[in-house]
């Protein structure tokens, strides 16, 4: 099968680095394009075994399956331009959550899909959300799990939960940063140790806790418990936490949701003047 990424920004060169680090080259021919063609040529030079195709059209037309990736509010225009050259058989798949699977299949004449990664898949691990479109036969819906799964441990989502299950899997790594960040940051203004040790600690320490939890060894609650002996400095530490992050997570669903509601009345209206104009 031949498999093609329209847009090489941030997670569509995410997508190809992990697809070749699994090999997937092997077994599948992979393609790309991007609106500047320039930089897909760019990227051509640090992953050799994948064909630059000059046009979205072009590649559309020898691919079997199409990841696109481009921003969502790209999305009607560019399948406006790629409903003519689809075949019935062709597969596309959105890595967008804004816009539904329906109606990925109301803009375009094909199978579709949508496949939300993560940069965690940079390491072929972490997760990744599928949601799959009416056409799909059992096979196609196989095919998409088991390429996913070279790089990932692919999740099949409802809709309605596509919005928070993105936050936690594709904004979560960036959030969970950020908060590490302080973590450090706090540490080096209130003692005497260095940013640099105090990084190459709390790196190993998350490294260490996620295999933990991949072991199985313990639970976030059992990890807790065990960590927090009663009268020890622990709890004290979480006293803090539990009178300072209060609702802060709340507020921060509260607004990724806005936002996606924000996107989503952009793409309705855009979809209702090419169907006007159509």
């Amino acid at each position: 099968m031949e498999i093609g990424v329209i847009g090489t920004g941030s997670m569509g060169t995410i997508l190809l680095e992990s697809f070749v680090d699994a090999r997937v080259y092997i077994e599948h021919d992979l393609k790309m394009t991007n609106r500047t063609i320039g930089k897909a040529y760019e990227l051509s030079e640090q992953l050799p075994m994948i064909e630059v195709v000059n046009s979205s059209t072009e590649l559309v037309q020898h691919c079997d399956l199409i990841f696109i990736c481009v921003k969502p509010l790209q999305f009607p225009d560019l399948l406006r331009e790629l409903k003519n050259h689809v075949t019935s058989d062709t597969i596309i798949i959105s890595i967008t959550s804004p816009i539904t699977v329906n109606q990925l299949e109301d803009m375009i004449p094909c199978k579709v899909a949508r496949a939300i990664p993560s940069i965690l898949n940079r390491a072929l691990t972490g997760p990744s959300l599928l949601s799959y479109g009416n056409r799909l036969t059992e096979n196609d819906q196989e095919f998409i799990h088991s390429l996913m799964s070279k790089i990932s441990k692919p999740l099949v989502i409802d809709e309605s939960i596509t919005r928070v299950s993105s936050d936690i899997v594709s904004c979560g790594p960036a959030f969970m940063s950020y908060l590490l960040q302080q973590f450090i940051d706090g540490a080096t203004r209130q003692t005497q140790i260095s940013k640099e040790d105090a990084t190459t600690l709390t790196t190993n320490m998350i490294i260490g806790l996620g295999k933990l939890l991949e072991k199985e060894f313990y639970t976030l609650p059992t990890l807790q418990e065990r960590v927090c002996v009663p009268g020890g400095i622990t709890g004290e530490g979480i006293k803090v936490l539990e009178h300072e992050v209060g609702f802060m997570f709340d507020h921060l669903f509260q607004q990724t949701h806005a936002k996606y509601y924000e996107d989503q009345e952009l793409i309705s209206n855009s979809l209702n003047e090419h169907t006007k104009k159509g």
